[in-house]
């Protein structure tokens, strides 16, 4: 079916020759000399786009562009002008023309403009999916021949990218290939997971990657020991993916400096890796120095009550007398009297404010239908975190800390991964209830399905009891019992988990922003 073209000029019989070159390339075009007819004309047609001409008689070019604009306001339209005088591009652009050319014009282009907004979406998803396929054995060489921390790191990055592209892609075949090999990655990437992840604290010489404990010493503390004020952002269960895709909008705001990503201590879990953070150490020491501050799994305690009590032994233990703050963010009320107190903050040498927004929803999903319906897969899930962002707190005090200077430090505790494949495991009543991980002893499982840790003192875990050993699910997986088990995996199946092993889990952003 041709598309309808509509061109408004006071010129146009002199443009005969325009319009001859785009009917032979396929289009349907209708003509008018003023503003008037055109109006007229779009109340009972819907064209595709519209030309229009600046200058005319009668109904200016921007008067028929108002008019048109409150019947179809979803019109593209392509101005044309003789000038380029500031206050009228303005109110063009204001008035959401979608692009303008200057005088004189040839038919080439024109055509090319009408491509780039008809065809725009159809060309980039063309590109997009011929771009992909050029890089699909690239991507699989990267995957079968990393070896380092820092190899991970690319690959993660490379396949976010393209899960990003392809979101717009429109190709069904394209997103099956590309979820096989985010598949084949973390396969691969779990298979380093077993072969280093053990050297990383029991072998000095091993090339070990910056873990949770290291975040504050390595990212936050220069900073304020050269005297600036930092903000520290610490969005609960944030992946990779989802700073992405909120990028674009905290990047009106402050100025990305340094795009990192270290990886989450084992287990990928708030209990183990957040307290590993503030405390600046590894859980057997928190567990072994602090052990009112630490609670086990088994516990009915919350257990991510004891953070600012970790941090401010952290700051003592290594002679720091930064002036900080703490919030934790957990609803509205709070959010909004936070950014409402920025000039407060700004007499604290350093405000940690976390938000749970995101791992809320996470839970959410597996417990709500209702988000199991607006989060059920990874790019929905991306979306309402952008949506919540956009109409968040947390972006009021962004804006409100735009110009002020201070650095702006956003980070997580560990990220998800939305399980499909159960693997059955059998454990005590006193075995941790979370699906992928779990500690407890006299744990039965097949050792190949999961990753085992039978020492936990060898990556500085505590133990419960001196037989006590942790399995992680990897991949996809999620670990069910026996008992009840139809039920279990239906209702977990396609929900957003942590605690395991996989890319999603433990490579998490750290972003570097001066405000």
């Amino acid at each position: 079916m041709k598309n309808k073209i509509l061109w408004v000029d006071d010129e146009i019989d002199l443009l005969k020759p325009y319009i001859i070159f785009l009917e032979e390339k396929g289009f349907d075009l209708v003509t008018f000399t003023n503003g008037d007819d055109a109006i007229r004309m779009i109340s009972t047609e819907d064209p595709d786009l519209m030309i229009l001409d600046e200058h005319m008689p009668g109904l200016s070019g921007l008067e028929t562009l108002q008019r048109i604009k409150e019947i179809k306001p979803f019109l593209p339209v392509i101005m044309i002008t003789k000038t380029e005088e500031e206050n009228i591009m303005d109110q063009a652009i204001g008035a959401k023309i979608t692009d303008y050319l200057i005088k004189p014009v040839n038919p080439r282009q024109i055509l090319l403009a009408i491509k780039k907004i008809l065809d725009n979406e159809r060309l980039i998803s063309q590109k997009t999916s011929t771009d992909y396929r050029i890089q699909f054995n690239k991507i699989s060489q990267q995957i079968n021949s990393a070896h380092t921390f820092h190899d991970w790191v690319e690959i993660y990055k490379i396949l976010t990218y393209w899960e990003l592209e392809l979101e717009n892609a429109a190709d069904e075949t394209l997103d099956e290939v590309l979820a096989s090999q985010r598949n084949e990655a973390n396969g691969e990437f779990t298979r380093f997971i077993r072969s280093n992840y053990i050297k990383w604290f029991t072998d000095p010489k091993a090339d070990k990657p910056l873990l949770s404990p290291g975040v504050f010493p390595a990212s936050v503390f220069p900073f304020l020991d050269k005297g600036e004020k930092v903000f520290v952002f610490l969005i609960d269960n944030f992946r990779f993916d989802q700073w992405k895709t909120l990028q674009k909008d905290i990047s009106s705001n402050l100025k990305v400096e340094k795009e990192e990503i270290f990886c989450s201590i084992l287990p990928t879990v708030t209990q183990y890796s957040r307290n590993a953070m503030f405390a600046g150490l590894m859980p057997y020491s928190i567990f072994d120095i602090f052990p009112d501050l630490w609670v086990f799994d088994e516990d009915e305690t919350g257990k991510n009550l004891m953070e600012k009590d970790l941090f401010e032994k952290h700051l003592a233990r290594t002679g720091k007398k930064y002036r900080f703050n703490y919030e934790k963010v957990s609803n509205i009320r709070t959010g909004k009297k936070l950014a409402e107190m920025v000039s407060e903050m700004m007499n604290y040498d350093l405000n940690i404010i976390i938000y749970n927004f995101v791992d809320m929803l996470s839970h959410a999903r597996t417990d709500m239908e209702v988000i199991q319906e607006l989060a059920n897969n990874d790019r929905a899930y991306r979306s309402i975190t952008l949506s919540w962002f956009r109409h968040s707190h947390l972006l009021e005090l962004i804006r409100a800390l735009s110009g002020t200077g201070v650095r702006v430090i956003l980070m997580t505790d560990h990220g998800s991964i939305r399980v499909n494949n159960p693997v059955k495991i059998v454990g005590d009543k006193k075995t941790s209830t979370n699906l992928r991980y779990k500690l407890g002893k006299n744990l039965s499982y097949n050792p190949k399905e999961v990753f085992e840790i039978r020492k936990p003192e060898l990556v500085h875990l505590p133990k419960a009891n001196i037989t006590s050993s942790y399995i992680f699910a990897t991949n996809h997986d999620f670990l069910v019992y026996p008992n009840n088990y139809n039920h279990f995996v239906s209702y977990y199946r396609d929900t957003f988990q942590h605690g395991g092993v996989s890319m999603e889990e433990m490579l998490l952003p750290l972003i570097t922003m001066k405000a």
